[in-house]
């Protein structure tokens, strides 16, 4: 900055500053272009990896358990392991094809529709 620009005027000063607010505000008056897909696409990743992963903590929970209980170390952790795996591989398929929105979720027009 120059000596001249800090000794103006406090007119000068006040049109420095409304110029500066008009330039700001024009700056966040323009839309971010977003078409909202990425949040999307990152809401259905996290999904899947909680619906495999809770399905593997879950059965594996539930074997060990089991195990426990009756004293079969480690066969039933075993076994449901890869029950908790073909289920949470079923889950993600659901939700890849749109299957797990909600309960009774039919889509229109398919197979098993009333409509005509």
């Amino acid at each position: 900055m120059k000596d001249t620009d800090r000794n103006g005027s406090p007119d000068q000063l006040e049109a420095r500053i409304a110029d500066a607010r008009r330039r700001q505000q024009g700056k966040e008056a323009k839309p971010r272009v977003s078409d909202g897909l990425s949040g999307n696409f990152m809401g259905a990743a996290f999904r899947i990896g909680v619906e495999l992963v809770a399905a593997l903590v879950v059965s594996v929970g539930f074997g060990w358990l089991l195990d426990r209980w009756f004293g079969t170390r480690p066969w039933l952790m075993v076994a449901f392991f890869f029950l908790g795996s073909a289920a949470g591989m079923m889950n993600v398929y659901r939700v890849a094809n749109g299957m797990g929105l909600a309960a009774g979720f039919k889509k229109p027009g398919g197979a098993g529709s009333d409509e005509a």
